[in-house]
């Protein structure tokens, strides 16, 4: 049996890259290789790197959903690779899960747990 004073979970760190077919138009301002890393809810940027906000913005909705445990039929399991939003530029925002980082409830909320 569990111990009900366990209240932690998991959730993947991930990795999010830039990546561009050879010679394909770069318009948001990235270079292949660029990345940021989200560890829990924090986002993390190289020195002296930055990240476009539409690029951001295209690929952020799906972060938390990558950070979770997925079935393996899940397409959230498979697909890595996010568009940039400008039609005409090459470049994908791949993103990767690189490790588990467990975490508690009690120390991301103040909402409890229900009496089990």
């Amino acid at each position: 049996m569990a111990d009900q004073r366990d209240d932690s979970f998991e959730l993947y760190d991930l990795r999010v890259e830039v990546v561009a077919p050879e010679g394909g138009p770069i318009l948001c301002g990235a270079k292949v290789g660029d990345h940021f890393e989200l560890r829990g809810e924090m986002l993390h940027l190289p020195p002296g790197q930055g990240i476009s906000i539409y690029s951001l913005a295209s690929v952020l909705p799906l972060l938390a959903a990558k950070q979770r445990p997925t079935h393996r039929n899940d397409w959230m399991t498979t697909d890595a690779d996010i568009a940039c939003p400008d039609p005409n530029c090459s470049t994908r925002l791949r993103i990767s899960r690189t490790g588990l980082r467990r975490f508690s409830h009690a120390e991301t909320t103040l909402v409890p747990l229900p009496d089990q």
